[in-house]
This record gives structure tokens, sequence and C-alpha cells, in this order.
């Protein structure tokens, strides 16, 4: 099955306007791997049609990215799309998305400067931008995107509620590579070596969860031992940032704490940035046992 290929607000208008039943929409930039394909399969079976939006934005790379360099991968992308049976694919040129310098932006609030906000400024606001266009173009009656980019994820989901847009969100599991490392277009930058020290990131989020039964501190400190040994690997892993946050806030979370929470971290090997995360359920920790507490047995 071939898509319906839309370049122009126009001529999305108009497949629109002929769709018949629900919509869901997968937003991405194009450079489409396996776990995008998740995501076209999970928008598969939540909707009677499904499109997809193919746009690398430029209002959320800073100066210094790599917007320029960003794989641009259009003909292989639409194979991939056919294959996974897309109805429609949205790929608007930036002039069609932006036709003019925009004035009014999407403001984060403060979990756009915590976390990936703080080392990206400026990356939330113009990833929210387009993706409320994106959402008032194709108007869809749900959109899909990756748990990978979690607070990505955690902020369209309180952007869509603070502003009432009338469109369900969902999130699809992290597709990971054999070896544990984070499918993610900017894998293809990787050389051979850097691919071993980039393994660090999951394999640091698993030391991680594997220590959750001791509590935050014991999650990073896992977490932590794994990556100090990266930084010393050749290539090195220069770490971003390693955070244990709220899963719905994305603030870090106290000692002692209990309930849902993301153990994120981003790093660069080379010159590729990369984030990975997993989600992490910290029950309350025990107080340690006190001999002199009352009612414990005397020894005899």
């Amino acid at each position: 099955m071939t898509p319906v290929i839309a370049k122009t607000r126009e001529e999305l208008a108009a497949v629109r306007s002929g769709v018949r039943g629900t919509v869901a929409l997968v937003p991405t930039m194009g450079a489409l791997h396996e776990g995008h394909r998740s995501l076209i399969r999970k928008a598969r079976g939540l909707a009677d049609v499904v499109a997809v939006s193919i746009f690398v934005n430029p209002l959320q790379f800073g100066p210094g990215e790599d917007l320029d360099r960003y794989p641009r991968t259009f003909a292989d992308d639409v194979e991939a799309c056919a294959a996974e049976g897309v109805d429609i694919v949205f790929a608007p040129t930036a002039e069609v998305m932006y036709p003019a310098t925009p004035q009014v932006t999407i403001e984060p609030g403060e979990m756009g400067r915590v976390v990936e906000g703080r080392t990206r400024p400026g990356h939330f606001a113009g990833m929210l931008t387009v993706v409320m266009k994106l959402l008032q173009l194709v108007r869809p009656d749900v959109a899909v995107f990756g748990e990978k980019d979690a607070q990505q994820l955690a902020m369209i989901r309180r952007m869509v509620a603070d502003l009432d847009v009338p469109v369900r969100i969902v999130g699809g599991p992290t597709v990971r590579e054999l070896g544990g490392l984070a499918l993610s277009s900017r894998n293809r930058y990787l050389s051979e070596a850097e691919r071993e020290t980039a393994l660090s990131l999951s394999q640091a989020l698993q030391a991680g969860a594997d220590a959750v039964q001791g509590g935050p501190a014991a999650v990073t400190g896992a977490a932590r031992a794994v990556l100090d040994k990266a930084a010393r690997a050749e290539p090195p892993l220069e770490l971003d940032y390693l955070v244990l946050v709220d899963a719905s806030t994305f603030t870090e979370v106290p000692a002692g704490y209990s309930g849902e929470a993301v153990l994120a971290v981003a790093g660069r090997v080379g010159t590729t940035h990369l984030i990975d995360n997993v989600p992490l359920s910290l029950a309350p920790v025990a107080p340690p046992h006190d001999p002199r507490a009352p009612g414990t047995p005397k020894e005899s």
C-alpha cells in the first residue's frame, strides 16, 4: 500500500477532508527505524487511518546542534511507511510549517527548564510548538510518541491537558538494539568503538533498576558507577546528566521517595548526543532494625 503524500497545508487539508473514521498520528523527524515502525503498528491498532508526519523541526535545534547533518532519508521513509500500511504521510518543508518567523510559541514552563531542558535551552519550546501545529493541521483523535523521549512525552501530555487539546496521547515502549542501546536516528553517527561506549547508557539504567529495592540513592549510585567507568573508556562518555525524577513533573525525587519515577540519562559519545531512560516503581524502604527498640527480644 502506497500512502498519500501531502507536502503542503492545502494538500493535507484536501486529504484530511476525505477521511472517514478515526485518525492516529505518529509525528517523526524521519530517518525511520524499527522504533518508529513499532509506533506506527501501535497507531494502526488505535484508529482507522494512520498518518505519519516527517519534518526535521528547526525550532528544537540549538546553536551548534546537528540540524544540518540530521539524517534525511525521505525515499526510504516512505517505503517504510508503505510497508507498515500508513495511509497518509505529511512531509512539509520548513517554509510550509513556518511561513513567517513564529512570534507566538508554546512556553514549556518549569518542566521545560529541567533535565534535558537544562542542557538544551529552547529545545522543548520548539518541540511543543511543532507538535501543537501538527495536531492542529492533522486533527488526529490519537497521537503516538515513543517512551524513549520520556520528558518530551510527559510535556506533551501536560500541554494537551493544560490547553484542552482534543486528542489522546499514547506512549510506545522503547525499542532497543540487541546489545541494549535504545534505537535512535542518531545511532547511525556512531563508529563501532563509539557504539561500544554508548552501550553504557542502557547498562547504567539496568544497574539502577536492579538496585531499586535500596531506594533512590542506591538506584543512582549503581547507575553512576557504570557511567564513571564509561567516562574512562576510549572513546569516553561525556555525561550530561543522570537523574531520578518524578514521572509526572520531572523534578528530582528526594531521599526516601516512593512511587513512580524515571531514571534518565544523557551523554555524548564523540559528537553524538544520546538519551535513554527506564521507568521505575520505588517502594518505601524499610528502616533498619534497631535492636534497642521496644519489644525486641533480649539476648539470653
